[in-house]
């Protein structure tokens, strides 16, 4: 499973840029979890990656400040009894976690003012809602 990570159509990391680590895993799995290392960490150097043009690296770090550690980013899988299932989940949550991070940002919203009928609507409602609790009152009358 050496294959490169796809990211988006354009951003591709190299399967050499990409380390596994693999331990015990505390998910299902019965007696067979204490003999096979099925848990998966993926890590990716942000910070250090050849591959990321400088405006995404600079993006992606910005991003992704909170789950950095030195600049790489590691992501753990146990949730399947395979470590081949495990591998697969792992590099589909750095994929989707790296095409949030370099997304471009949205465009800026456009300040609006609320319409004339709006206003009318939300005066109206406050007037209904008033005379519904003024309605509820016990008045010494």
């Amino acid at each position: 499973m050496s294959d490169d990570l796809r990211v988006t159509d354009r951003l591709v990391i190299p399967a050499g840029e990409l380390r596994e680590r693999f331990s015990r895993s505390s998910g299902p799995g019965g007696q067979g979890v204490n003999t096979t290392d099925s848990r998966v960490e993926l890590s990716f150097d942000v910070a250090g990656s050849p591959t990321l043009p400088e405006f995404l690296r600079a993006r992606a770090a910005e991003r992704l400040a909170g789950r950095l550690v030195d600049g790489v980013i590691t992501i753990a899988a146990s949730e399947h009894r395979a470590q081949l299932a495990n591998r697969e989940a792992a590099r589909a949550r750095l994929a989707a976690l790296l095409r949030d991070a370099v997304a471009p940002p949205p465009p800026p919203r456009r300040a609006t003012k609320p319409s004339r009928g709006a206003k009318q609507r939300r005066l109206d409602e406050k007037k209904r809602r008033s005379q519904r609790k003024r309605d509820r009152r016990v008045d010494g009358e």
